[in-house]
């Protein structure tokens, strides 16, 4: 089964966050995206625009691209 790629996002945005140790809240404090908001991408309710990926990105030390390839 493949995944479709906002759902390779999600994923990899969890798995990044949570391998770094930062909760929601800290992601939320370190983007200025709301905790909510954060919430409900990993979740599969809202989908980011490309500068709040970009926010994401930074907040987690990557490139953008890592967070659209499928996880190993």
């Amino acid at each position: 089964m493949t995944n479709s790629t906002i759902d390779i996002f999600r994923n990899n945005l969890r798995f990044y966050r949570n391998e770094q140790g930062l909760t929601q809240e800290k992601l939320s404090e370190l983007t200025g995206i709301s905790t909510d908001y954060l919430s409900e991408i990993e979740r599969g309710k809202k989908t980011p625009s490309f500068k709040r990926m970009e926010l994401i990105a930074k907040a987690l030390n990557l490139e953008v691209y890592k967070l659209f390839m499928p996880l190993q």
